[in-house]
């Protein structure tokens, strides 16, 4: 089964994934990536409230290389406080 790497963007940092997890299909990848960024982008808006904008991924490789990437970015304009 192969072995992915998610490691994660936040803007310009990007924190790689030492150990990887084994999935056995890329459908199973994407999911896994989508939910590491929901999970992500619902923490960084709780922690975050007065920040105006985030750009964050999951970029995905295995030990060949890139495989895929999934990016998520918020801006917020708040018209009242």
């Amino acid at each position: 089964m192969p072995r992915y790497y998610f490691d994660i963007r936040e803007g310009d940092d990007l924190a790689p994934d030492e150990e990887g997890l084994d999935l056995p299909s890329i459908e199973l990848v994407q999911e896994e990536a989508a939910r590491v960024l929901a999970d992500m982008a619902r923490d960084t808006v709780r922690k975050d409230r007065d920040k105006a904008g985030h750009e964050m991924a999951i970029e995905v490789r295995d030990d060949h290389g890139p495989v895929l990437q999934v990016k998520f970015t918020f801006e917020m304009d708040r018209h009242r406080n």
